[in-house]
């Protein structure tokens, strides 16, 4: 287990080692093959930022109006209610 552990600490120290910055977004990577191999990855640049734009919002007139509506109305009687009254 001790040797797996150390087979793995090795392997992420190389793979770390094996990468070095060249330049602003550019960096060296060594390929593991037979030999050395050395490839120049190029990061994409990324530019934030705000811009202004108009856009067209509609002009919405509300008008109010009060009206008289006829509503229905039910009266529910339970049971107690009923009996209550006849007593």
């Amino acid at each position: 287990m001790r040797n797996m552990a150390m087979a793995a600490a090795i392997a992420a120290l190389v793979a770390t080692s094996a990468c070095k910055k060249t330049g602003e977004g550019e960096y060296q990577v060594e390929k593991p093959v037979i030999g050395t191999e050395t490839d120049t990855v190029r990061t994409p640049s990324i530019e934030t930022g705000t811009v202004t734009d108009t856009i067209n919002v509609p002009e919405v007139d509300v008008q109010t109006e009060k009206k008289e509506v006829r509503l229905p109305k039910v009266d529910v009687e339970t049971p107690e209610e009923r009996r209550q009254e006849g007593q």
